[in-house]
Parts: C-alpha cells; structure tokens; sequence
C-alpha cells in the first residue's frame, strides 16, 4: 500500500495490518489527528482498553488539562503494553472531553499527531460529556485494538 493523499489506503507500520482510509468526498481529518475508516484484518485478536484517564499510578489528578491528557496516553500505552499491543495496533479511540473547547481538541490533536506522525492516526470519537467518573477527571481515552492473530 502507499502512503500519500488522503484518499489512499496506508498502513500504520511495516508491522501493522491495519488499512486507514480516507475515502475521496469526505475532507481529509489528519491535521485533527484521525482518520475516517481503519479497516482491520481477520483473523485478528481484538483488544479492547477501558477509558484511561489521567491520573497517576498513586490516583492522583492534576488539575492541568494538557497533564491529564498526556498522562492518560501513557496510562494508555502501559494498558496496551499490558496486552502485547503498542498504539500502531490501535484502529479505535473514543475520547470524553469534560468542558471541550476548541483548545482543548487542539492540544488533543497535536498530542494524537505526534503518536501516529506518519498521518496513520486511528478512526476517532470525541464526546463533550458534562463530567466523568472521578472528581476532576477532565479526559478520558478508551481504545479498540487489533493485532494479527
């Protein structure tokens, strides 16, 4: 596959099988770091993250939305880590935004940029939500996963 315009298929790595699509017709969404279709191989092994938060190994929360932010993509990393998976497997992110302004998507956006910077990034989500399920959780990220099998 080649890795060029937003309308080609491309993989993720040399060692992933997924296919990010950006199909001709819809506006090309890399600058906000996700991709409109990932096309995952069968037979794979699917593995699915639960939200991960910001918070610290301790349960602790910084009130720093860009903080949280990077911690709860480390959270994710050690979670996917956890499963023998890395963030190239990942073909799905669903992000809850407590408060979202378009500052905050520019953070997260940059953030998912420079974690899949060859413009593979996984078909994303974002959903305001009024709160989450700590006090002062202000982001949380849950992941879908999908590695040969």
């Amino acid at each position: 596959m080649r890795l060029d315009t937003a309308t080609t298929q491309r993989p993720a790595t040399a060692t992933s099988a997924l296919r990010f699509i950006n199909p001709p017709g819809l506006y090309d969404p890399r600058a906000n770091g996700y991709t409109h279709v990932v096309v995952a191989p069968a037979p794979a092994r699917t593995v699915f993250v639960a939200g991960q938060g910001g918070e610290n190994a301790a349960g602790q929360l910084s009130a720093d939305f860009g903080e949280q932010l990077r911690q709860a993509f480390t959270n994710l990393r050690i979670a996917l880590a956890g499963a023998g998976a890395n963030v190239h497997d990942v073909a799905k992110l669903t992000v809850l935004v407590v408060d979202h302004t378009e500052q905050r998507l520019a953070l997260f956006s940059q953030a998912v940029r420079s974690l899949w910077p060859d413009g593979a990034a996984p078909a994303c989500t974002l959903i305001p939500v009024p709160r989450l399920a700590l006090d002062g959780m202000l982001i949380e990220i849950e992941a879908t996963a999908v590695m040969q099998a």
